[in-house]
């Protein structure tokens, strides 16, 4: 047994001499990746990008922008570019250039001010989300439409302290997304003060343009808050705002995310000829 085992190595190494660099594994690539140095955040900041297919194919043409929060190749910036090209090849979903935010603090950039302690508990610091806003909008967007064929169409998704960030900006800054989809929101933060300011900020509005797009799953905590916000936009939804509110009971916190993508990518981001029907 020892003499075949000797001839196996042998043979084995003789095969592996002859491999000619074909036989060799190479990248799987699915995008692009770039770095900015931020002066608002004082610090390097790494976006993924996934192009269309089309965006190759028709040299000429120009395609929107969905920009994906927690975006780094470790959180949910491969689940996200997988469902759009499925989206996209299925006909179910116009192409979009989508453009991942990877975290460096994420507690810190997701998070508006707080009064609540228990809030200030889950990192560091907290309360960064004004500057991760101008962050986005004065060096992140620029360099996006310096670097890719865009319109001027945005959108973004977000989860849980994501969607957070995500209903925060469309209240505080609306112009900034065409779209913003938020999944299970954690509306909570600040004992609530997004929601419960909610009906005051949009009193008086002119005719906004724009959508947003939330879901929930059965948790608790955040089920209830983004009801609570639905009920405010049910009431006092400025003019022009197409706004959906997606229960999903069935799902948890941790499972909500692909299957309520799928649902906002379908609703808010059909092709152009289905939008006409």
């Amino acid at each position: 047994m020892k003499t075949l085992a000797v001839a196996v190595v042998a043979v084995a190494g003789v095969l592996a001499a002859g491999a000619t660099p074909a036989d060799k594994p190479s990248s799987l690539v699915i995008g692009e990746t770039f770095t900015l140095d931020s002066k608002g955040l004082g610090e390097k900041r790494r976006m993924n990008v996934y192009l269309p297919a089309d965006y190759a194919d028709s040299p000429d043409a120009r395609f929107p922008v969905l920009y994906v929060l927690d975006g780094g190749m470790a959180e949910d910036f491969l689940h996200i570019a997988g469902l759009a090209q499925v989206c996209v090849s299925n006909g179910t979903m116009r192409p979009f250039v989508l453009v991942g935010i990877e975290n460096t603090k994420r507690r810190r950039d997701m998070t508006g001010p707080t009064e609540n302690a228990d809030d200030k508990k889950i990192a560091d610091r907290v309360g960064g989300s004004a500057a991760f806003r101008t962050f986005i909008r004065d060096e992140l967007m620029p360099q996006v439409r310096d670097r890719y064929r865009t319109t001027k169409e945005t959108a973004v998704v977000g989860e849980s302290l994501a969607g957070l960030f995500v209903v925060e900006t469309f209240f505080l800054e609306p112009e900034l997304f065409d779209t913003s989809i938020a999944i299970d929101p954690s509306l909570w933060w600040n004992d609530r003060r997004l929601v419960k300011d909610a009906r005051e900020k949009l009193r008086g509005r002119p005719k906004l343009e724009k959508a947003l797009y939330l879901a929930s799953s059965d948790e608790k905590g955040i089920a209830e808050p983004t009801k609570l916000l639905a009920d405010v936009l049910t009431e006092s939804a400025p003019p022009g705002v197409r706004w959906h509110h997606e229960k999903m009971p069935e799902e948890k916190h941790g499972t909500i995310y692909h299957p309520a993508a799928l649902k906002a990518f379908r609703a808010e981001f059909k092709p152009l000829a289905q939008k006409k029907k």
